[in-house]
């Protein structure tokens, strides 16, 4: 079979430094937008959405769909009466789908909303950047804008901010509520231990900017000279996603000093145990020398987990935190992320919020804009109190995004970083279990309007008095890929673990009924 090649994305047509300074003039725009919908409620507005995943991220067809539609959740902000919006994905989104998210609008008509709702697909399932397709495909843009009554009072959002997307930005004319593509670096492996760094907050011992195997064994022997009784280590590629660019190298009971030593550590360091299931040492090291790494103790300890804390800069330059979150983690090393529950544990919540501030406040004075979250590690010390270490950041919106937004959206509430609790406005506490990572061979038996069925008949669906039950996404990968995702909400955490397993097992033995031969009918 014949590959068409992929279009050719047409260059801007200005230099470098001239893209950067019209970028700059773009996002200014952002503050009186900003200042206008805070003052007016129901301020007239169009969100452009491009839910491009312009990462080192392997995945294809149906899946890539999946990951677009996450963001669907913004269709919630329909709820305000003038606000419009533009929804790019690769393929068309399917109309049960659309028709569930525009059911979850509260005091809403649904036509009226359908109305101020655009989908714009390029219908091409290729492996590749949605930002990409779009800017292969000029007329595609326009159609866009087109569809954009007021440039002033318009604004893009995407998944994660690169150069594509501030083309994107400066091709429709608009300005992106994210962080500068130049930031970039700030959000790799090496660019976050040089924030923690600068904002004073604990991080583990390790080296950056690493480039080859030999200077991760030299960061790895001085960091045995720092602490001798460092057990494991794990070296990192600077771009790395989801854990999936990690490796760990056991340093546990090796001799001190000498030829011994060394060779020691060379063996270690050829043994090391990959995060990805596809990765090789030597693939693993070229893409060190081409992107860059770091080596960093792996933090272990009494009551170890790995929470995260969610927060924006806004275009006035407020620094906000907006949740926290324990990632559910789970691959060879116990370092993939496969989901999370809201909130972190009150225990050390507030804790790593706090630590997460400072780093806030040093990003915003940089100039960071937008969405970002910060990885954590926490152990109990030798005193038994909480020990918070920051990991990394990511300079972008993530799998806690969506679900956390979903339910602000939902119910109104507010979430108190101070005590690490989330309240509707009836006072009542919330917690969800969320993962997009919910995968068995026979859910592969259902559409997405099946699935939904299922959920309907067995009582799990979301319900808008109590504000409890299940919510879906990622439905695009249900039939293909036999894989979506859900949030379970309820009012007490244990509850929502519950739920969370439950509608896990009502869906797989659904499943296994669906696929079930019956008899051959009579003739």
């Amino acid at each position: 079979m014949v590959m068409t090649p992929p279009l050719e994305v047409p260059p801007l047509g200005i230099s470098e430094e001239e893209a950067q300074r019209r970028f700059d003039r773009l996002q200014q725009k952002l503050i009186l937008h900003w200042e206008r919908i805070r003052r007016i409620n129901d301020s007239e507005q169009t969100i452009v959405v491009v839910p491009s995943l312009s990462l080192d991220f392997e995945c294809q067809g149906a899946e890539i769909q999946a990951y677009e539609e996450r963001m669907l959740f913004m269709l919630l902000l329909l709820r305000q009466p003038s606000a419009r919006m533009v929804y790019a994905t690769s393929q068309t989104i399917l109309p049960d789908t659309l028709e569930y998210y525009l059911s979850l609008l509260p005091g809403v008509v649904k036509v009226h909303a359908l109305a101020r709702f655009h989908n714009v697909a390029v219908e091409d399932r290729t492996p590749r950047p949605l930002s990409v397709k779009l800017l292969e495909r000029p007329h595609v843009l326009e159609k866009i804008r087109s569809l954009i009554r007021n440039p002033d009072s318009t604004h893009l959002v995407a998944f994660n901010v690169t150069r594509y997307e501030r083309d994107l930005a400066l091709r429709l004319g608009i300005p992106l509520y994210g962080a500068d593509p130049k930031f970039w670096p700030l959000g790799s492996k090496s660019g976050s231990r040089e924030v923690f760094e600068a904002a004073g907050v604990i991080h583990p011992i390790g080296v950056e900017n690493l480039r080859s195997v030999e200077e991760v064994k030299a960061a790895l022997a001085e960091m045995r000279r720092t602490k001798s009784d460092i057990a494991s280590a794990l070296v990192k590629l600077n771009d790395g996603v989801s854990g999936e660019g990690n490796a760990v190298v056991d340093l546990s009971r090796l001799p001190d000093g000498g030829k011994e030593a060394a060779a020691a550590l060379e063996e270690r360091v050829r043994a090391m145990r990959f995060e990805s299931s596809s990765a090789t040492f030597e693939g693993f090291f070229d893409a060190i020398a081409k992107r860059g790494g770091i080596v960093e103790e792996r933090i272990e300890g009494t009551g170890f987990s790995s929470p995260s804390v969610q927060m924006r800069v806004t275009p006035l330059g407020e620094v906000e935190v907006l949740s926290t979150h324990d990632q559910l983690l789970g691959g060879p090393s116990g370092q993939s992320f496969l989901g999370s529950k809201f909130p972190a544990d009150p225990r050390y919540g507030p804790l790593i919020a706090g630590e997460a501030r400072k780093i806030g406040q040093d990003l915003a004075l940089r100039g960071v804009l937008g969405r970002f979250a910060v990885d954590f590690v926490v152990v109990r010390d030798e005193k038994d109190q909480w020990q918070s270490y920051a990991i990394e950041i990511n300079l972008r919106k993530g799998g806690t995004t969506h679900p956390f937004l979903i339910l602000q959206f939902l119910t109104d509430g507010q979430f108190d970083p101070e005590h690490g609790v989330f309240r509707a406005p009836s006072g009542v506490a919330k917690y969800y279990v969320t993962s997009d990572h919910l995968e068995q061979t026979v859910y592969h038996a259902f559409s997405p309007a099946q699935l939904l069925d299922v959920l309907i008949r067995h009582g799990l669906h979301f319900d808008q008095a109590r504000q409890t039950g299940i919510l879906v996404h990622m439905l695009a990968a249900i039939a293909e890929n036999g894989r979506f995702g859900v949030v379970a909400v309820e009012n007490d955490p244990s509850d929502a673990q519950r739920l969370y397993e439950k509608v896990q097992q009502v869906v797989a033995d659904e499943a296994r009924t669906a696929i079930t031969p019956r008899e051959l009918p009579d003739i």
